[in-house]
């Protein structure tokens, strides 16, 4: 049975959750997301599994993303783990390549894992990014600039890329 511990972390979008197998991080989870659809996104995909919340196991991982809020951490240093086919994980690979301040759009992306044509796809991988923040798919915007697909809402989208300095676009 997997074991995952989770904890709550209180930032200027909203409660953030995060969560953690003995391997690393696994969700974290944005906004509007209710810690119920929380749950039983990990109980979906980590089955079977055990869960329970303790603020003090994820230490690490609620400093960092409050560092990240407070402007004081642009990088983060967590170990991760991430499920996702081939696919996603190339786009989620490239994704975290965006440096903090920067954007990228689903098409950039696109050329960078070989699928020049495949920017509905990248949008898709990207939606299913099960880490935003750590995996900054908040930095993915449409080739015209515009923000756009973002789980949380775009009104969290462009509060995090104003944190980072980058937006306006």
């Amino acid at each position: 049975m997997n074991e995952v511990v989770y904890a709550r972390v209180d930032s200027p979008v909203g409660i953030v959750w995060v969560a953690s197998t003995g391997a690393g991080i696994c969700r974290i989870a944005l906004g509007a997301e209710q810690p119920g659809s929380f749950l039983s996104w990990l109980s979906r995909h980590l089955r079977p599994v055990e869960l329970y919340e303790d603020a003090e196991l994820m230490t690490v991982a609620t400093s960092q993303i409050g560092e990240y809020f407070s402007g004081e951490r642009q990088a983060f240093d967590l170990p991760l783990d991430v499920y996702g086919t081939a696919f996603q994980r190339a786009v989620w690979s490239q994704v975290a390549c965006i440096p903090y301040g920067a954007t990228a759009s689903y098409g950039d992306i696109a050329q960078l894992v070989g699928k020049p044509k495949g920017s509905r796809a990248v949008g898709t991988a990207v939606g299913a990014n099960p880490l935003p923040i750590v995996i900054p798919c908040h930095r993915v915007i449409g080739s015209g600039g515009d923000l756009v697909g973002f789980g949380a809402g775009l009104d969290v989208k462009e509060r995090l890329l104003r944190l980072e300095d980058a937006y306006p676009l």
